[in-house]
């Protein structure tokens, strides 16, 4: 037998379909059911390309790291 090295360890793009998107590393957007944003208590948008959950309501963009939303004032960004 040989040794697995971190060369052969999966990536988000070799996972199966099958794995939910937050085991691959990224958002689950299932998630969006039950978050709302802390300061307005209304619902969150996701925008895929800037990795953030949004809420129009208090104006901010929150980032996501990791797959994990951190909704936390300081880590906001203010929207224009």
């Amino acid at each position: 037998m040989t040794e697995a090295s971190l060369d052969d360890a999966p990536t988000p793009e070799t996972l199966p379909a099958v794995v939910p998107e937050a085991q691959r590393g990224g958002f689950d957007r299932r998630m969006l059911e039950a978050l709302v944003c802390p300061f307005s208590q209304t619902s969150l948008h996701y925008d895929a390309e800037r990795q953030e959950l949004v809420s129009r309501a208090a104006g901010l963009a929150f980032p996501i790291r990791g797959g994990i939303p951190i909704l936390i004032a300081d880590e906001a960004r203010r929207l224009k």
